[in-house]
């Protein structure tokens, strides 16, 4: 059964940063970050979010990865990359799912990744190379994420919108991590997706997400037909921006989306992380985002 299944219609999430408030004292000095996950996961369920994350507070989304593959070395490429001797994210993942029923695991993708790091061995000869090990080295990260109990695991892959990176080589890096799941997988790509829109709705996923506040235009480019049973995650939320939308601006936002593509396959969350913004900031974005969800689920009776 979907795990998805049994959400309320317009399901609420997150893309996955949150503002980190590090600990103090003894336990700040054991682990730094495990005060900022508990901050994270804290102020979404104080929010309403019905899909929560574990925050990603423990570095950017290259280093918080890269930091912990054999074969890297800082932002250096310098040997073959394999997976990390032990769970990456899922230790904090796990934390989330004491407090929530919903976590969705959140992974950078392998050609965001490859993307991000100097190639300093002749092992790889491009880019495409090192993506393709990179994604079998996310591997077990991902099914270990299943098997801690989230509800969908989202790849981060924000390259592929910039034409840095080749879109049939980044389906098939991501098809190495995808085609070992049972779990929904949701792909996360910000920015203009008009030249793109066309192969990211034939990539093996069951969700795309994307940024549709700041870019409106990027959800002109969907229709129902086009989305074959995929869900949409429709971002309603500026992450860029510290003013707050009242919440009948995000209101108006996802009547939008719903008038355009129905209820039944959208997802309602910001168009990026909120790692950038003030915490008050970031928890009021939510509290408004999820206020505006109820307004619009009580009128489709």
């Amino acid at each position: 059964m979907d795990p998805l299944a049994r959400l309320p219609i317009l399901p609420t999430t997150v893309v996955g940063s949150f503002p980190v408030e590090r600990g103090s004292g003894l336990g700040g000095l054991l682990d730094p970050f495990r005060h900022a996950v508990k901050v994270a996961v804290d102020a979404q369920v104080r929010a309403g979010i019905d899909i929560i994350s574990d925050g990603q507070v423990r570095g950017d989304m290259i280093q918080a990865f890269s930091s912990r593959l054999p074969g890297i070395r800082g932002q250096d490429v310098v040997n073959k990359v394999l997976p990390a001797s032990g769970p990456i994210t899922v230790n904090d993942t796990r934390y989330a799912l004491s407090c929530h029923p919903m976590v969705k695991g959140i992974l950078t993708g392998p050609t965001t990744l490859s993307c991000g790091l100097h190639i300093a061995t002749p092992v790889y000869r491009d880019r495409q190379d090192l993506a393709l090990d990179l994604a079998a080295a996310l591997v077990p990260e991902a099914l270990a994420l299943e098997r801690a109990g989230a509800c969908m695991v989202q790849v981060d892959e924000p390259i592929l919108s910039t034409g840095a990176a080749d879109l049939y080589a980044g389906e098939e890096a991501l098809s190495r991590v995808t085609s070992t799941l049972q779990v929904p997988v949701s792909l996360h790509v910000c920015g203009d997706l008009s030249g793109i829109v066309d192969r990211l709705l034939g990539f093996p996923i069951a969700m795309i997400d994307i940024e549709c506040a700041k870019s409106p235009e990027n959800l002109e480019l969907f229709d129902r037909n086009a989305l074959n049973g995929k869900r949409l995650g429709v971002g309603c939320v500026d992450s860029s921006d510290t003013a707050v939308e009242p919440v009948s601006v995000i209101r108006e936002r996802i009547e939008h989306a719903v008038d355009l593509l129905g209820p039944e396959f959208l997802l309602i969350d910001p168009d990026c992380g909120l790692r950038m913004l003030p915490k008050d900031v970031a928890f009021a974005k939510l509290s408004h985002m999820v206020a505006a969800v109820r307004e619009v689920r009580g009128t489709l009776g």
